[in-house]
């Protein structure tokens, strides 16, 4: 296999929904103990060390993405953990709001001060040792619905819209223009170093959305406009990753917040074809197979499956391929490197 040279720029075409030269490879997220285990490189606890430590981390992190075949990397830094209080989504805290009284005391106004006394050095780092060829996808990690429900729990704010349906669009307002803020300053800093923004936001499960499409309409896609607007106004597409059956928004996520591309698939919901052949002439499609399969596939199926994924999807504009999900700890490394060779194959490599 010759020397991979990496262009950013085909991943870009896909977020545009423009057929790549090259098929490009994508992942949401892919552990670092992965990464390690394949390189055979022990850097995951390099990103907590000091700014040598981290640029050392990234060099590391950077050269993984490089040697898989991927045209971009990615990495994103979640607002949810520097919210006081927050905790109720990933952790199942109890939430710090239940009240108007817990709301106004809440100190809105110093998140986005947190997080760039969080995650300035790491995005600095980044920026620092990236790959000639290569740019970052990603940015400040956590759309709306999940910064609202990390501290308030979901549980808890289906309460709260029953009692005190004020509290319950405030929620979303305020978390919309702070993470409106903290957007702005990303992109007055780091539009360079990232070619495609994104951020995940699950709106849905298996059957439907989490909430009621009127609710996401009205509460979470003018937030999301906000902020895709900023995006795009710095000339770059935005990705949409989340998980779900939302067919019921995605013509709202689409028409009115304006998001360029979407990720995460499951086949229960719909695979990944239903989803190109669905929206596939007006926005950018990422993904392809689905994480359970890349973790019970031999690599026969595996190949048979992601031949048949991409020759449904050849006409379908804009396609970036990997997991519908994400390379967790749990994923085998055999299932995983089986993927991306097959699709590196598939492109003649």
């Amino acid at each position: 296999m010759k020397i991979f040279e990496p262009d950013y720029r085909h991943v870009v075409d896909a977020a545009r929904n423009i057929k790549a030269r090259r098929l490009p490879l994508y992942e949401h997220l892919i552990s670092t103990h992965q990464m390690e285990k394949i390189l055979g490189v022990v850097f995951a606890d390099q990103i907590q060390g000091d700014q040598a430590d981290k640029r050392a981390f990234f060099r590391s992190y950077c050269d993984f993405f490089w040697r898989m075949g991927y045209d971009t990397v990615s990495f994103e830094c979640c607002i949810g953990p520097v919210m006081p209080g927050s905790g109720a989504l990933g952790s199942h805290v109890e939430g710090v709001i239940k009240t108007r009284a817990d709301f106004n005391r809440y100190p809105w106004a110093e998140i986005p001060e947190r997080f760039w006394t969080a995650y300035r050095d790491p995005f600095d780092a980044l920026a620092a040792v990236m790959p000639a060829g290569m740019k970052a996808i990603g940015g400040p990690g956590n759309g709306i619905f999940e910064c609202v429900q990390d501290i308030t729990g979901f549980e808890a704010l289906c309460y709260i819209k029953a009692d005190d349906p004020e509290l319950y669009a405030d929620l979303f307002r305020q978390v919309g223009e702070t993470n409106g803020r903290i957007w702005q300053q990303f992109l007055d800093r780091y539009s360079d170093l990232y070619c495609v923004m994104r951020f995940g936001d699950d709106l849905g499960f298996k059957s439907t959305t989490l909430l009621s499409a009127d609710d996401i309409r009205t509460h979470i896609v003018p937030a999301y406009k906000r902020i895709i607007d900023q995006v795009h106004a710095r000339g770059k597409p935005f990705l949409l990753h989340s998980c779900g059956n939302i067919f019921n928004v995605m013509e709202d996520l689409i028409q009115t917040a304006g998001i360029d591309a979407k990720h995460s698939n499951e086949d229960q919901i719909a695979p990944f074809p239903v989803w190109a052949a669905t929206y596939g002439d007006r926005i950018g499609n990422f993904g392809g197979i689905d994480t359970d399969a890349v973790c019970r596939l031999d690599r026969a199926a595996m190949r048979d499956y992601i031949h048949a994924v991409l020759a449904a999807c050849e006409d379908k504009g804009g396609i970036a391929f990997g997991s519908g999900n994400s390379i967790p700890d749990f994923v085998p490394i055999e299932g995983y490197l089986n993927m991306v060779d097959i699709v590196r194959r598939w492109r003649g490599e």
